[in-house]
C-alpha cells in the first residue's frame, strides 16, 4: 500500500515531464535563458564591476533574458541594447575562440573596443588578455555553428 507520503513524492517526480508536456502542447515557448548568471551587463562599463542584477528589473533581448542593478541601467541597456550586451550572449569567449560554448563567470570579464566579454575563470581571461584580436575574430568565426548549440 503507497502512503500518501510516497504519492505527493511521486507526483513531484512527474510535475517538470507535465509542465514540458504542456509548454509544447500549448505552443509556449520555453522561458529564455538568463545571460551572466543575473549580473548586470551595464554595471561592468558604468561601474567598472560585476553587479548582481535584481528580477524586478529585467528584460528580454535577443532571446536572453538580462538583469539590471537600477531601473536607470535596465533604461539605458534598453536604449542601446547593442552596446551593453555581452558578446556571444554572455558565454565564454575564450571557450567559443576554441569551439566549445561554456557558460561564463561574470567575475571574469574584459572591455575590448568597448565591448563587453566574459569568460569562464582566471585562465581564460589571462589567455584572453593575451591575445584579445585572436581571440575575438576565431569566437566570432565560431560563433557562426554555435549560437544555437547546447551549452557544455
Amino acid at each position: 500500500m503507497i502512503g500518501r507520503r510516497a504519492i505527493f513524492v511521486l507526483s513531484l517526480v512527474g510535475l517538470p515531464i507535465a509542465a514540458s508536456i504542456t509548454r509544447a502542447q500549448t505552443g509556449q515557448p520555453a522561458p529564455s535563458r538568463l545571460a551572466i548568471k543575473g549580473y548586470d551587463p551595464v554595471a561592468y562599463f558604468t561601474d567598472a564591476k560585476p553587479m548582481l542584477g535584481d528580477p524586478k528589473y529585467e528584460t528580454t533581448y535577443d532571446g536572453t533574458r538580462y538583469r539590471f542593478a537600477s531601473a536607470h541601467h535596465l533604461d539605458l541597456f534598453k536604449a542601446d541594447p547593442d552596446r551593453y550586451a555581452p558578446q556571444f550572449a554572455g558565454s565564454c569567449a575564450a571557450g567559443i575562440a576554441m569551439g566549445v560554448k561554456v557558460e561564463a563567470d561574470p567575475e571574469s570579464w574584459l572591455i575590448v573596443d568597448g565591448r563587453l566579454y566574459v569568460l569562464s575563470s582566471a585562465k581564460s581571461l589571462d589567455s584572453m588578455r593575451a591575445d584579445a584580436a585572436g581571440t575575438i575574430a576565431k569566437g566570432k568565426e565560431n560563433w557562426k555553428t554555435l549560437a544555437d548549440a547546447p551549452y557544455q
